[in-house]
């Protein structure tokens, strides 16, 4: 199809659409980027922790990743231990498949058979026998929030795009992918929140597919990997490089964090390099990269020279969202790293949050009051005004009609002295 009949045929779709839909081309099946409104597949979709009592064993924690992948179809894998990131995770992972039946979806596949719910999920054996109970979890980043430390350069707030080449902002004031930074960095500490688009339908590299490209060569990769395995080219990972360590992917549409520190890798006056550059990440809080040592660029990134490249947001055609990005420069600042946000600091960014609104809702209010008290007294003059000139009317009238009177009489009398 030629791309203008392509452009159209998005357009037109779009408008039919609800306003939480972003058309995705090339198969890959509808993007939401906000929570789409009726979506039993979505209501179903995410994580669930629990414990189990097998009829021969001991009492476990239980833990499961429930993935939508359209039309009622799911699959899911379950860990005993708990979730990725909890201290008694155990990697190995049960992996089932299922399909949703009117609002609830049966997983099968594993050692038991699970009844997921939306806000709950129930597991019995193949005796028929209930052996636990999972209930719904949502997991937050505890470095999510994270305010600049002292010394930091932030280069995203939701206010403008002035740290950015082709860069487009959404009406919400999120970053749109695509991006690249102008200032040029070596060594640094990155702080970023992302958000996944919810694509049901797309699979692998498709699914909500951007990443952060240091230096425009080294690429710390984000995709919709949630519920699978570790893959050397999924969320967390150092593209077609290496695996993470584990899986800290949380479902599409949550705000996730991913805070890197990076070394840049050290070259003479030959243009001989001296030394690799090496790489620390944690995705939502959790260590997934440990000081890794990077021979070469990864994937599709520019070759290595001793020439600085700015950091890239790729744009890989899915709708993923940025907010909240800063660095810190190590050359010129140091400080603890990944940065948590106290209790404090988040209740005093929404006391600060809440008080703008506040103020921008007073200013809209009395905005509002003073066009209507300027309209009022439009409408009050126009009605005097009119009145005045109904009134200039209708005595110019009565003039009129004295004159005609007086003149009636006159040749009255007129004719009478005849």
């Amino acid at each position: 199809m030629p791309k203008l009949s392509i452009l159209i045929a998005s357009t037109i779709f779009a408008f039919f659409c609800n306003s939480d839909f972003v058309v995705a081309d090339n198969g890959k099946g509808p993007a939401f980027t906000e929570p789409p409104q009726g979506d039993p597949d979505f209501a179903l979709m995410g994580e669930f922790l629990g414990e189990i009592t097998p009829s021969e064993g001991q009492k476990e924690q239980l833990g499961l990743q429930l993935r939508a992948l359209g039309d009622g179809s799911f699959d899911a894998q379950s860990f005993l231990g708990g979730l990725p990131g909890q201290d008694k995770h155990k990697p190995e992972a049960f992996r089932m498949i299922g399909q949703r039946s009117d609002d609830f979806v049966i997983l099968s596949g594993g050692p038991y058979v699970m009844i997921v719910e939306k806000d709950h999920c129930i597991l019995v054996d193949r005796k028929g026998n209930k052996i636990g109970k999972l209930n719904r979890l949502h997991r937050k980043s505890p470095s999510l929030g994270a305010l600049p430390p002292e010394g930091a350069i932030v280069l995203f707030d939701g206010k403008n795009v002035d740290q950015f080449t082709n860069a487009q902002m959404t009406k919400d004031g999120l970053l749109m992918q695509g991006a690249d930074l102008k200032p040029l960095f070596q060594d640094f500490n990155l702080h970023v929140e992302f958000q996944i688009p919810y694509m049901p339908k797309a699979e692998g590299q498709s699914r909500g597919n951007s990443g952060l490209y240091l230096q425009s060569r080294y690429e710390c990769q984000v995709l919709d990997s949630f519920a699978l395995d570790r893959l050397y080219n999924g969320l967390g990972s150092l593209y077609r490089f290496k695996k993470p360590d584990v899986n800290m992917a949380f479902p599409p549409l949550t705000w996730q964090t991913y805070d890197v520190q990076f070394t840049a890798p050290r070259w003479a006056a030959d243009g001989s390099k001296v030394r690799n550059a090496r790489l620390t990440s944690w995705i939502n809080g959790v260590k997934v990269q440990d000081d890794v040592e990077l021979p070469n660029k990864t994937g599709a990134g520019k070759p290595e020279e001793p020439v600085m490249l700015p950091i890239r947001l790729q744009d890989h055609g899915d709708p993923v969202r940025f907010r909240n990005i800063w660095l810190v420069d190590r050359g010129l600042a140091k400080g603890e790293f990944p940065v948590y946000p106290t209790k404090q600091q988040l209740e005093a960014e929404a006391a600060r949050k809440a008080k703008l609104a506040a103020e921008k809702k007073a200013a809209e209010k009395k905005a509002a009051e003073q066009k209507a008290a300027e309209k009022k007294a439009a409408e009050q003059k126009a009605a005097e005004k009119k009145a005045a000139e109904q009134k200039a009317a209708e005595q110019k009238a009565a003039e009129q009609k004295a004159a005609d009177e007086k003149a009636a009489t006159d040749q009255s009398a007129g004719e009478a002295k005849k």
